[in-house]
């Protein structure tokens, strides 16, 4: 009955009147072309529903579409909880290994500004590389055991190095076939409805973006990436952009996938792009 009520509610968020629009989401997906143009219709979209939101206020999420909640957003971010994590990290990343290396010497430049690159494809390995896999590597070549995805000392790795890219755009390549392939793959994983109520991530952060489920405001999925990791009052933790993916799994009657799963990489990997040209601002502060 809980699932059905949610189901009710998101459907009648739009009403009648948002058919005409439901066809124009749905073909974002559809649209055989490259990552370049599916960005460019990404923006148009979201253009065409917000006319006066510049690129840049998407890093707010859901509270760039309420005054009243972002004046509760800068009150709360005056105090982010997030920040006990992020000096959490910061110790972490500066404690030495024990062959005297540290994490920083595993990343250009100690790690400041590569965040806004990641994930990032490996031609080597075709596979997608995420900032955690990345952490987990620089163990493994100091001689240093891998951390458990999703672990304390994990997500405060994760939030301290992507907060070295604070105030960068976020900045994702997609180049040549096989990164295209894992794009590819990461955007139909988005557009693919699932589990009891057969919704797909486009179907509340693309179609009903902006608009309220309740008591709470849905956020676009341009931008998301940029403030991940980031405190949740809902976690009363700092968390990453995957485990959110798996709160979403399991609201719809899905089945989550574990972290690190070749799919959930390939989604991150689809949805950071979508938010090039984004500023990073890590950890971020939801409700």
């Amino acid at each position: 009955m809980k699932r059905l009520l949610i189901a009710l509610s998101i459907i009648g968020l739009a009403g009648v009147s948002d058919a005409a629009q439901a066809v124009n989401w749905w073909d974002l997906g559809n649209t055989k072309v490259g990552p370049a143009e599916t960005l460019k219709q990404f923006h148009t979209y979201f253009k065409e529903q917000n006319p006066k939101m510049p690129l840049e206020k998407y890093a707010l999420g859901s509270y760039a579409f309420s005054p009243e909640m972002y004046s509760q957003y800068q009150e709360a971010i005056q105090f982010n909880p997030g920040d006990l994590t992020l000096s959490q990290g910061k110790a972490l990343w500066t404690k030495p290994f024990a062959n005297g290396k540290s994490y920083a010497s595993c990343y250009p430049d100690g790690g400041k500004g590569v965040a806004a690159h990641y994930p990032m494809y490996d031609p080597k390995t075709h596979d997608i590389v995420t900032i955690g896999t990345s952490l987990n590597a620089c163990r493994k070549a100091n001689g240093e055991a891998p951390l458990k995805f999703g672990s304390s000392d994990m997500v405060a790795l994760q939030t301290y190095l992507t907060s070295l890219s604070n105030g960068m755009p976020m900045d994702v390549q997609v180049q040549g076939p096989g990164a295209t392939q894992a794009f590819e793959e990461g955007k139909a994983y988005f557009f693919m409805k699932r589990g009891q109520l057969n919704f797909s991530c486009a179907t509340c952060h693309v179609a009903y973006a902006g608009k309220y489920l309740r008591a709470q405001i849905i956020s676009p999925v341009q931008g998301q990436s940029a403030h991940f990791p980031t405190y949740r009052a809902a976690w009363s933790a700092v968390n990453t952009l995957q485990k959110r993916m798996q709160g979403c799994d399991k609201k719809v009657g899905a089945v989550p996938q574990p972290l690190e799963s070749a799919d959930y990489q390939r989604l991150e990997y689809f949805m950071s792009y979508l938010s090039n040209g984004i500023k990073i601002n890590v950890p971020g502060y939801r409700p």
